[in-house]
C-alpha cells in the first residue's frame, strides 16, 4: 500500500465509521448526533479518497451512507430545537 493523502484520509474514514459502529454496540445512552456525524464524516473521507482510486461500488455505497447519516443527524438536530 501506498501511503498517500488518499489513503490516509481513506482510513481515517475507516477508523470514524468503525468507531461509530463500536459506540452503538457498546452505549448504553447512545448520543444520534455523534453517531451519525462520525458516519457522515467516515463517509465523506472514504469518498474523497475513492476520487482518487475509483471504485463504482464503493463510491455508490459511500453516498448511500452519507445521505442516511445526513438525514439522521438533521433528524436528530431539528427534533433536539424543537424540544
Amino acid at each position: 500500500m501506498i501511503w498517500d493523502s488518499a489513503n490516509i484520509i481513506g482510513l481515517i474514514g475507516d477508523a470514524a465509521m468503525v468507531i461509530a459502529f463500536a459506540y452503538s454496540n457498546i452505549s448504553k445512552c447512545m448520543n444520534l448526533a455523534l453517531f451519525n456525524l462520525l458516519n457522515l464524516v467516515g463517509a465523506a473521507m472514504l469518498g474523497a479518497s475513492l476520487m482518487v482510486q475509483f471504485n463504482m461500488a464503493s463510491m455508490a455505497l459511500e453516498i448511500v451512507w452519507a445521505a442516511i447519516a445526513l438525514f439522521g443527524l438533521v433528524k436528530t438536530l431539528s427534533t433536539r430545537v424543537h424540544t
